[in-house]
């Protein structure tokens, strides 16, 4: 090597520094299809190109999130909308809702009222105004399912006391259903599937039908995460809308397209739920923006119900006290506007 390389060599080795290490993202998930954005980030190598360590844990529910995010020892995670959120505001506990994770759109199935098919067969369950004195699971208390409860009883012209809730984790809604411990449950995919196959439940109806553009769950941000390190937040949230237009791609009216890229999707959420790419793709995909922004009408919608209910008694409080899209919005205007796939 001659004497200008190996000087040249040894300024670069002098000057340049060791690399720079990943910023670790302590994020919490829920272990299903909804967070399929997350998952593609993070298998496609998305947040590893942002420089990001995003790790990964997983709760059976949102609510059990709330107290770590509250602490700063989780830095995000992805919750249903909830009295909790919006109680934490008047509690001085500071956690955003930052962007979309998953919601109802025209043709989705994803979200669907589910009831046992013994119930169907038998005449006891023709529509919406049988779930009066049925027993129907909602994953968590004071989340925004049990707004969507409301609606379906008003389309049913029955009251919303009328209808017996059970607060049963969704994963262990399967077994329930078979069981016949529960009649009926707002249940997302793949639980909705699974249970479709086995026989032991019919999907009725999407809750679209009763409940249109509903925003399911958000993704969101501890304060101190948004604040202290809103430059990771920002890297983050990019890594994040670039998934959400991957998967939008792949996905036409509540149906997954065919080919080798809707595989490549359904792949992830196959390895990282451990069923099978069959069952997976058996299972009717969610909706979410392509630019991760939120819808504020539905939120606004829940917290109404909320307040009506009195889970939220600060009549003051309001979606604008917890939204903070400015991280989508940088997201979009680095990424460019979306132009979806062919």
């Amino acid at each position: 090597m001659r004497a200008g390389s190996v000087a040249a060599l040894f300024w670069f080795a002098a000057f340049a520094g060791p690399a720079r290490a990943a910023d670790i993202v302590n994020f919490a998930t829920t272990k299903n299809a909804g967070d399929i954005g997350v998952f593609l980030a993070a298998d496609r190598g998305f947040f590893a190109a942002e420089g990001i360590d995003a790790r990964l844990t997983d709760f059976d529910t949102g609510a059990k999130m709330v107290a770590p995010l509250a602490t700063g020892e989780l830095d995000g995670g992805t919750l249903p909308g909830s009295a909790a959120l919006y109680n934490a505001v008047s509690n001085k506990i500071d956690i955003r809702v930052v962007a979309d994770r998953s919601r109802s759109a025209p043709g989705s199935m994803y979200q669907t009222l589910m009831v046992r098919k013994d119930l169907i067969e038998s005449g006891r369950f023709k529509d919406y105004a049988d779930l009066k004195g049925l027993k129907v699971a909602v994953a968590a208390p004071g989340i925004n399912i049990l707004s969507i409860v409301n609606d379906a009883a008003t389309r049913g012209g029955i009251a919303y006391e009328d209808i017996e809730k059970v607060f049963i984790p969704l994963p262990e809604q399967v077994a329930a259903m078979r069981n016949k411990a529960i009649d009926a449950s707002i249940m997302i995919e793949p639980f909705g599937s699974i249970l479709a196959a086995s026989g032991d439940g019919v999907r009725f109806a999407s809750t679209e039908d009763f409940n249109p553009g509903a925003e399911f769950t958000y993704m969101v941000f501890s304060e101190k995460f948004a604040r202290d390190r809103a430059d990771v937040a920002r890297r983050f949230m990019r890594a994040y809308v670039k998934a959400l237009r991957v998967f939008n791609d792949v996905v036409d009216h509540g149906r997954w397209k065919t080919g080798a890229a809707a595989d490549d999707v359904i792949s992830v959420i196959a390895n990282r739920l451990e069923i099978s790419p069959a069952r997976a793709r058996a299972a009717y995909p969610h909706a979410v923006d392509p630019d991760g922004r939120v819808n504020l009408d539905a939120m606004r919608k829940e917290l109404a119900f909320f307040k009506a209910q009195e889970l939220v008694q600060n009549k003051s409080v309001a979606v604008e006290n917890i939204v903070d899209m400015s991280f989508v919005d940088a997201a979009a205007r680095d990424l460019g506007p979306y132009r979806r796939a062919p």
